[in-house]
């Protein structure tokens, strides 16, 4: 095992059995992955299509994968809780595992920073709330200073999120 860890942050959604989608999810990721901790889960609509509405949770690990392999890893796990890939961008889903950052690694072709964390609250209300003082490595503001120009979600302290 190399000794060099990165942070990474991973963003979660399902609008489809979400409770549970998201339980299986985490308790995948939580050995997968050291050293996790898990946002509140957010509540949002549907966005570019008509659907029930998503919960989304934010989390923070560690890992010495390289960002491919924390890819492919993420793609594995959601190919085995029934995700399917021949769906639009925007629809429903069983479950989206997004890796949003990998340490303050800037690289176009694994879109990292994601571009959605400027774009939806709900991929950067997690982020803010787990990581309020960490710098996005582009906008140089910290993610508390970007979700202030945003909306609120509404955010519950699920279960699911206490289990150990």
């Amino acid at each position: 095992m190399s000794a060099v860890m990165a942070n990474i942050h991973i963003n979660i959604g399902s609008n489809q059995n979400r409770r549970e989608n998201l339980s299986k999810a985490i308790d995948i990721i939580k050995v997968t992955f050291e050293n996790t901790v898990f946002s509140r889960v957010y509540e949002s609509k549907a966005f570019g299509f008509e659907g029930d509405d998503f919960y989304n949770i934010g989390i923070n690990a560690t890992t010495n994968l390289t960002i491919s392999e924390v890819v492919s890893v993420l793609h594995k796990i959601e190919n085995n809780l029934g995700r399917d890939r021949r769906s639009p961008k925007f629809s429903s889903r069983s479950i989206d595992l997004d890796l949003t950052l990998y340490d303050t690694v800037f690289d176009k072709s694994h879109n990292l920073p994601r571009d959605d964390i400027l774009k939806y609250n709900f991929v950067l209300m997690p982020l803010a709330e787990l990581s309020p003082n960490l710098t996005h490595p582009q906008q140089h503001q910290t993610y508390t200073q970007l979700r202030a120009t945003m909306d609120e979600l509404k955010s519950y302290n699920i279960e699911i999120l206490n289990k150990e």
